[in-house]
């Protein structure tokens, strides 16, 4: 029966859409919805992996996986992490994983004990998720910005890779909480945090110039009255170095610096020359060219084949950083860190995994955990046809890819030229116009 209204006329039946709409809205009133369900959906993940490695041919767990559990089973015998062939990480993540080297007896706590990893990698999306919520609700309510942290939180794509047992979640958590600090102004945390990432993953050394330009004193001391100068001359460029000089900007160096050797030294004196090697040499000269998306991938392929000591062919491989570093450390700050520090750190970290020479599925997360800072202010969400071309476009050239290195790597038959290698070009191109409207935005 119709309920009448205070004016006695019946009010209508509420519609499906608008009961719909009320649900939504009520689940990102309260965080708890949001997180449970964030919890459960890698859960379902991490529960259905096991069942596909148990019943399948092909493996959900990452063979990344089992290189990080390898070596951590190295390190519960008294070994090197570096026995293990192809581990090329930072000790620190061997012994996070030392509970995955625990053996029962007992199958279930085994296979328990030996998903710890990837248990704590989903536990990671979840705190990024929340530190980045944390970061939106500074320029947005907490509602909106849960809704904006889903696109972390709910992602499949994010889910799959942390529960296949990829450590990108770690990074994840270390990025955004650097970024945290940086803006709330805790300059010695930051230091810390930006030591210890570069040092867990070399990349978030290009956040460097960016927080280092936005550190000026107009931001670091907002209630500091600025002084007014009786001189019409310009200053001097000793003089604009020493103004660049901050207390702020010498503590971020001075103690990230710090982190980061203290960290370096004291590995190198417990795993000698192989962490060295392993860890950072390795990636100048590196020629992975499976699962990788970049341009350069037919070039690493074909330089695989020669010796490195070979200096009968130009190797393009060794001038593939110019770009990549030139975009990312130097001209993107100048352009966009005064703007926007968090989209500044995106677009960053976005044309860097664009130009890298190494591009695989993983790297994605990277950017991923910081578009949602972006978002809310893009042309992608002001214009939601355009947003879902781009959406379309970044899928579609991603998915021509994949198929070309399904048939490339499952089935056996050659496809770098010219399939694999016009993929990966127009995958460059889409990523390459993204880039370009994210910059336009900000400028």
């Amino acid at each position: 029966m119709t309920k009448p209204s205070a004016t006695g006329q019946p009010e209508p039946p509420a519609t499906s859409s608008s009961g719909a709409f009320s649900l939504v809205t009520t689940f990102f009133d309260r965080p708890l919805p949001l997180y449970l369900s964030a919890a459960i959906f890698r859960l379902v993940f991490l529960l259905y992996g096991l069942w596909q490695d148990a019943n399948s041919p092909v493996k959900y767990t990452d063979i990344d996986y089992l290189v990080f559990t390898d070596a951590a089973r190295f390190v519960s015998q008294g070994q090197s992490p570096y026995e293990r062939e192809t581990y090329r990480y930072t000790p620190v993540l061997a012994w996070l994983l030392l509970p995955t080297a625990h053996v029962t007896g007992n199958r279930i706590l085994d296979v328990a004990f030996f998903s710890f990893g990837k248990v704590l990698f989903a536990i990671s999306d979840l705190v990024a998720g929340w530190l980045l919520e944390k970061v939106l609700a500074k320029s947005m309510d907490a509602p909106r910005a849960r809704k904006f942290a889903t696109i972390w939180l709910l992602n499949p794509m994010v889910a799959t890779i942390s529960t296949r047992g990829s450590s990108e979640g770690l990074l994840g958590v270390l990025v955004m909480a650097l970024l945290w600090a940086v803006l709330e102004r805790r300059v010695t945390l930051a230091g810390l945090l930006l030591g210890f990432s570069v040092h867990f993953k070399i990349y978030p050394f290009i956040y460097a110039p960016a927080i280092v330009w936005w550190m000026d004193n107009e931001r670091m001391s907002p209630n500091k009255t600025k002084p007014t100068s009786i001189s019409s001359k310009p200053p001097s460029l000793t003089a604009k170095i020493l103004n660049f000089i901050t207390p702020p900007r010498l503590q971020l160096a001075l103690i990230s610096l710090t982190t980061f050797s203290t960290l370096n030294i004291a590995m190198y004196l417990i795993y000698g020359t192989p962490f060295l090697q392993e860890t950072y040499l390795h990636h100048v000269t590196r020629l992975d060219h499976r699962h990788n998306f970049s341009p350069y991938n037919t070039q690493l392929y074909l330089s695989s084949s020669l010796p490195l000591s070979s200096s009968s062919s130009f190797r393009i491989e060794k001038l593939a950083f110019l770009p990549q570093l030139l975009l990312s450390t130097v001209f993107i700050p100048l352009v966009t860190a005064k703007k926007s520090l968090p989209t500044s750190m995106l677009v960053q970290t976005f044309a860097f995994v664009t130009f890298n020479k190494v591009c695989t599925s993983q790297y994605f997360l990277w950017y991923m955990v910081l578009l949602p800072l972006y978002l809310p202010q893009s042309s992608f969400v002001k214009n939601k046809r355009f947003g879902l071309a781009a959406l379309v476009l970044w899928v579609v050239a991603q998915g021509a890819w994949l198929q070309q290195g399904f048939e490339l790597e499952f089935l056996g038959n050659s496809t770098y030229l010219p399939g694999l290698w016009l993929a990966s070009l127009a995958f460059f191109a889409v990523n390459c116009w993204i880039l370009g409207v994210i910059i336009g935005d900000v400028r």
